[in-house]
């Protein structure tokens, strides 16, 4: 009865850490401008609108979890980030041995519990809706899929953002032969 809650608790205090590091800059994180620049670096663009959606499905995904309500919602959500940081900042051009570790766990952690369900030291459980099984499992880990290449797809599409144009000095108006400066020349 408490294993689950202890795993629900850890998990989801991790992702709300994570997302706040994304939405404000706790605990050390870039917040959603310095993020924002890391996600531009990866190609996600908008850099900050994608590091406040990315927040934004840590910090909610996580209350959740660790609430133990609407728990295959919360997997989802958390597959969705954990998928797109494997797959645009982790593993980019492919699998690599020793590394994403602690993705791939919290992957794990978050869709076994769709598939074992919160337990009874949950929301879900006191309202009496508690949802569970592979089936669930597969239907958060199948949107967690799709929302992470809709995000990457949608963030990817958008053009860089042009260079800041450096001012022109003004240029100095020079008279000709027969013309001053101030002359206006539609009236010559």
């Amino acid at each position: 009865m408490v294993g689950r809650f202890l795993l629900r608790a850890t998990i989801g205090a991790i992702f709300v850490e994570h997302g706040t590091q994304k939405l404000f800059g706790w605990f050390g994180g870039g917040g959603p401008d310095g993020t924002g620049q890391f996600f531009e670096s990866l190609g996600l663009r908008p850099g900050r609108r994608t590091a406040l959606a990315t927040g934004i499905a840590e910090v909610s995904g996580g209350i959740l979890l660790a609430a133990g309500f609407a728990t295959p919602v919360a997997a989802a959500a958390l597959s969705a980030v954990m998928l797109g940081a494997l797959r645009t900042a982790i593993w980019p051009q492919g699998y690599k041995p020793g590394t994403g570790e602690e993705e791939l766990l919290l992957l794990a952690g978050a869709l076994a519990l769709a598939e074992s369900g919160p337990g009874q030291l949950s929301l879900d459980s006191a309202l009496g809706r508690e949802r569970r099984g592979p089936g669930w499992a597969a239907a958060a880990l199948a949107a967690g899929a799709a929302g992470s290449a809709l995000a990457i797809a949608t963030a990817r599409r958008q053009p860089p953002p042009a260079p800041p144009q450096e001012p022109q000095p003004e240029q100095p108006v020079f008279a000709t032969p027969g013309h001053s400066p101030t002359d206006d020349p539609s009236s010559t």
